[in-house]
């Protein structure tokens, strides 16, 4: 579960939670939450596919799993198998997400891609 913390240095981060962008960056604006939903469009997923698609510290995706199953994004299901088996699945509200997915994969491809920090040319 998110703490209260997080929660207050979430609003504090992106402001008004009137402004019902702020509101929808405090629950997918995080760094890897929109690659957990886009990992998440095409089905179910579980944990260790998550993990392989994003090669991002298991801490910090279990930490926005959380968080997205807290916001509503997602739902968790645990089956009573040997070894357990957990699922990860958009919920409606997740799946609302898709356009904005969609959207934002479109103006990735179109934007100029940067050079990496540390490059000879970034450094003037």
């Amino acid at each position: 579960m998110v703490s209260n913390t997080m929660k207050t240095a979430r609003r504090a981060a992106y402001g008004s939670t009137e402004d019902p962008l702020a509101r929808a960056l405090a629950m997918v604006g995080h760094k890897w939450s929109l690659l957990i939903v886009r990992d998440l469009i095409p089905g179910p997923r579980r944990f260790t596919q998550i993990q392989r698609s994003l090669r991002a510290d298991p801490k910090v995706i279990t930490a926005r799993l959380r968080e997205l199953e807290a916001a509503g994004v997602l739902s968790r299901t645990t089956y009573a198998e040997v070894p357990p088996r957990v699922e990860y699945a958009l919920t409606e509200a997740g799946r609302s997400l898709e356009p904005v997915v969609d959207a934002l994969r479109r103006w990735g491809s179109r934007a100029p891609r940067r050079e990496r920090s540390g490059t000879a040319s970034s450094r003037r």
